[in-house]
């Protein structure tokens, strides 16, 4: 049914962290809020969508979470509990946010870093395993594995469910940054599925980065990362056309982008940039400024945007950089000079999997008319490409080669 597959879309998260409240028990939690998703399956088609789906499955989980909890003999002994809600301190009493509670419980300094993302996406976001997976250019089995450690180590080490105190703040923000960072780029390309876009993640990362910034004021990784992110959803609006096409940047209509949003976004680079070093996010929103404030695609300072790479690959070294760096490098200096930068990323594992490194070895080989190996590169980007927007792309560039 299309209307549970939207409300899994835009209110798992909320609806987990609503149970999580009730059952400390991040596993509980995830089985009541899919037994809510399932109730809703069998109920729906009948009695009609409610009018706040979101309500009605938070009402189902938690009212089967306190049944689970009436019905054990001995809750304590039974559940393997999280913190205690009445021993949160401060931060709660000034944001009130249950989701933000449980980015914070998976962003744990006692869970690995890679871990820390992969619970955040799963539990958080209702990412599948496999789209986890891809997010992190690894095998479905592996994500599988590294999410469930994670979620043993939290039950283990009684990991509060809670915004943690003042002076733990900094200690974890790194990490819910980091999380907050990937929830974005996840939406922004949807790793599968019919549209372009999970406006949903886009949304919750952008909220979620808002009140952490109102947790957090004068922090300058936070500006930066909300910069980043408004300067990139200013351009959301213009990434299709009316039949859903896929618009690369260089045929976008800059008069529909979003200038408010734009003007935000600069207005939180420069607060960054004024309490602190550059970070690596404030680097990517400068990035992003450079395209939102260019007056055309022909007027691009693609030497700037290659200047800022090469101060990511010299801090934040990364495949996915350098492979935005050789993009830039084959802009500027024409097709054959962004071929000669992708070479050797050919041989980088982490971009075995990553269709658009096929996907701009393609264009360039089309640009160059060598029509046989253009071909060949987008079917090798096709056969790694699940969102279906990306591919109708792929595939109309493929049999424009081929008439």
């Amino acid at each position: 049914m299309d209307e549970v597959a939207e409300a899994h879309r835009q209110e798992w998260g909320r609806v987990l962290a609503a149970t999580t409240r009730v059952t400390r028990d991040l596993d509980l939690a995830e089985e009541f809020t899919q037994d809510a998703f399932a109730q809703a399956l069998r109920t729906w088609p009948e009695s009609g969508v409610p009018d706040r789906p979101g309500a009605w499955l938070t009402t189902v989980a938690r009212n089967r979470a306190l049944d689970f909890l009436r019905r054990a003999a001995q809750e304590r002994k039974t559940l393997p509990l999280l913190m205690p809600e009445d021993a949160v301190p401060g931060p709660e009493q000034i944001l009130e946010d249950d989701l933000l509670r449980l980015v914070f419980t998976c962003c744990h300094p006692a869970l690995a870093r890679d871990a820390q993302v992969a619970l955040t996406l799963r539990l958080v976001c209702g990412l599948s395993t496999g789209d986890v997976a891809r997010a992190f250019l690894v095998q479905e089995t592996t994500m599988a594995a590294r999410i469930t450690r994670a979620k043993k180590k939290i039950l283990a080490a009684g990991i509060p469910y809670r915004v943690p105190p003042p002076d733990q703040l900094v200690d974890r923000l790194a990490a819910v940054l980091e999380v907050l960072h990937l929830i974005f780029t996840t939406g922004h390309v949807a790793p599968s599925g019919p549209d372009l876009v999970r406006r949903d993640l886009v949304d919750s990362a952008i909220g979620l980065t808002r009140k952490l910034r109102l947790l957090m004021p004068g922090t300058a990784e936070v500006s930066a990362l909300l910069a980043l992110f408004l300067l990139v959803e200013a351009r959301s609006a213009t990434r299709t056309d009316s039949g859903g096409r896929l618009l690369l940047l260089s045929e976008q209509d800059r008069s529909q982008w979003d200038r408010d949003l734009i003007n935000e976004g600069v207005a939180a680079l420069t607060d960054a940039l004024t309490r602190a070093s550059p970070s690596r996010y404030a680097v990517e929103a400068a990035l992003a400024a450079v395209h939102a404030e260019s007056a055309s695609w022909e007027e691009t300072d693609w030497s700037g945007i290659i200047a800022l790479y090469d101060v990511m690959r010299a801090s934040w070294p990364s495949p996915v950089a350098d492979l935005n760096r050789a993009v830039a490098i084959g802009m500027r200096d024409g097709p054959d000079a962004g071929l000669v930068a992708l070479e050797p990323l050919a041989e980088e594992p982490a971009l075995a999997a990553y269709h658009y490194l096929s996907a701009i070895r393609a264009d360039f080989l089309r640009r160059l008319g060598r029509t046989a190996e253009a071909i060949a590169a987008y079917e090798e980007a096709l056969a790694l490409t699940d969102n279906e927007a990306e591919r109708a792309f792929l595939l109309a560039r493929h049999a424009a080669l081929q008439i």
